[in-house]
């Protein structure tokens, strides 16, 4: 079964080449939705961050040039899906309609085709089995931590 995700938090640190974005399930009537995170490099991280702020990069991006390639030959991303767990590592899944309305399924890392997506507000779905390997439940106010910078954190000193 598919459940529906948000993506919830990126998780910067500045001293480590890996970062951490992190979905959480989309159910309003949830008290504590089950989360989890997926970690992906720093480009990842900085693409997904300009696009969430609708910053434009100073040249097309690759993630800029699939988009603009799946628009170009009359397609749409109607979305993305987290499909497996595979020794630590999620595989994603890009639906992509064609014009005739045939759907294609494409692999993909996670971090790269939510950089695709995002930018869309393309819904973004994970598989329950991958959910259940990796969930971390969430408390209703989750602490911060110093080893971190999240950059939706607008509070900063």
């Amino acid at each position: 079964m598919l459940v529906q995700m948000e993506l919830s938090r990126i998780l910067i640190h500045e001293r480590k080449p890996e970062q951490l974005i992190e979905l959480r399930e989309l159910d309003p009537n949830l008290q504590s939705p089950r989360s989890f995170p997926i970690v992906i490099g720093i480009v990842e991280a900085a693409a997904i961050g300009r696009r969430l702020e609708g910053i434009e990069a100073p040249r097309p991006m690759t993630h800029d040039l699939l988009g603009t390639i799946i628009e170009g030959l009359g397609a749409t991303l109607e979305a993305i899906t987290i499909t497996d767990l595979i020794d630590g590592a999620f595989i994603a899944q890009l639906s992509i309609a064609r014009p005739d309305g045939h759907l294609v399924h494409i692999d993909a890392r996670p971090s790269d085709a939510i950089a695709l997506g995002i930018a869309n507000n393309t819904p973004i779905f994970a598989d329950d089995s991958v959910i259940e390997q990796a969930c971390v439940m969430i408390p209703p106010d989750p602490p911060s931590t110093d080893d971190f910078t999240d950059p939706n954190d607008h509070r900063r000193h």
